[in-house]
């Protein structure tokens, strides 16, 4: 997992270098995401990498009834994760990744409870991992790892001080991150 953690920061750490007139500008989330899917990419050869995707093969992804997130996307509020990383002909779902602004005022807890769902192993689509990364317009300001169904705290963790180390997370003066 660390590895994949790893290209996830490369990839971050690209789209920072050369994003910044979509930041600046405070351009939409998914205009944001797209782009950071262009440089997930580059990290992961040999996997596909797509936004919004909702199938699984043939099937299209659906949590099961009574499940926090919906599966109707009428309102862009769906199961299917803002970048993936997988092999769409196999299916081999390696990492979802959820992508939110600073400014974005929706609950937090609808990506979360959407990597949640997307990284429980009892469902038939379930991915290895799950990203959630929170942009600001300099740096990440937050991260969380989910694996298994839920946060995963020690990578959360181990993510969250490689962000610090790269320069793309700052530290508050107690010395959590942010």
């Amino acid at each position: 997992m660390q590895t994949e953690l790893n290209k996830v920061i490369a990839a971050l750490q690209e789209f920072y270098a050369q994003e910044g007139f979509l930041l600046e500008r405070d351009l939409g989330e998914r205009t944001l995401t797209h782009r950071l899917a262009v440089y997930v990419e580059r990290q992961f050869s040999g996997w596909q990498v797509d936004c919004n995707y909702d199938r699984l093969g043939e099937r299209t992804l659906r949590l099961p009834h009574g499940s926090v997130v919906s599966t109707d996307d009428h309102l862009g509020k769906s199961v299917y994760p803002d970048i993936v990383v997988h092999q769409r002909d196999i299916p081999n779902n390696l990492l979802a990744i959820e992508v939110r602004k600073d400014s974005n005022h929706q609950p937090v807890e609808h990506d979360q409870h959407k990597l949640q769902a997307l990284t429980d192993p009892h469902v038939w689509f379930a991915f290895a991992t799950g990203v959630l990364v929170t942009l600001g317009r300099n740096k990440v300001s937050s991260s969380e790892v989910y694996v298994g169904g839920g946060i995963a705290r020690p990578a959360s963790l181990w993510f969250a001080e490689r962000l610090r180390v790269s320069g793309l997370m700052e530290t508050r003066d107690d010395g959590a991150q942010h």
